[in-house]
């Protein structure tokens, strides 16, 4: 359901796809073909939501920012089942594994990987190309590789492809 809220009404960019399940509010910019799958919630009631391009938001994820604050979401990141991104900042390529929880002013670098389950506590920062697993979430030694993301853009190309294919598949 994609609804106003106190006159700000989402922006869904062209090719982007929002399941019937999901709840977009208010204050949201999602940009080009996006996906946004069953049951998220993306609530842009008092704080802004800002998505960029090619990012699948999967299946029950929660976004949500603080008021008068923002949550921003990079171009062509996957936010895994059940994830909740909550007043943070998700740069381009980051893929933020089922079930993790990034908390209020966290950063999450480009192409960083948060694993399932993970937090990532208030204030915390993941540098670009690091993978970060625990609760709290800790930083590991090896950085991501180039096999690693060839591997993961192909993936991440499968939910813009879905984002295409919903519209007229679904009967």
């Amino acid at each position: 359901m994609i609804n106003a809220f106190e006159g700000k009404t989402p922006v869904i960019g062209k090719g982007s796809y929002v399941h019937p399940s999901a709840d977009v509010l208010g204050n949201v910019e999602i940009g080009l073909g996006c996906w946004i799958g069953p049951g998220a919630r993306i609530r842009g009631d008092y704080g802004c939501i800002v998505i960029g391009d090619n990012t699948s938001v999967e299946d029950n994820c929660v976004i949500h920012a603080r008021p008068d604050e923002q949550t921003t979401i990079g171009n062509w990141v996957t936010v895994g089942h059940g994830a909740i991104v909550h007043n943070a900042t998700v740069r381009d390529w980051a893929i933020l594994g089922m079930g993790c929880i990034v908390s209020d002013w966290a950063v999450v670098g480009e192409w960083a990987v948060i694993g399932e389950g993970a937090v990532i506590r208030q204030r915390q920062e993941i540098p670009a190309d690091r993978i970060a697993v625990g609760t709290p979430a800790r930083v590991l030694k090896k950085p991501v590789t180039d096999e690693f993301k060839t591997q993961w853009a192909e993936f991440k190309q499968v939910y813009v492809d879905l984002a295409r294919r919903y519209p007229t598949g679904l009967t």
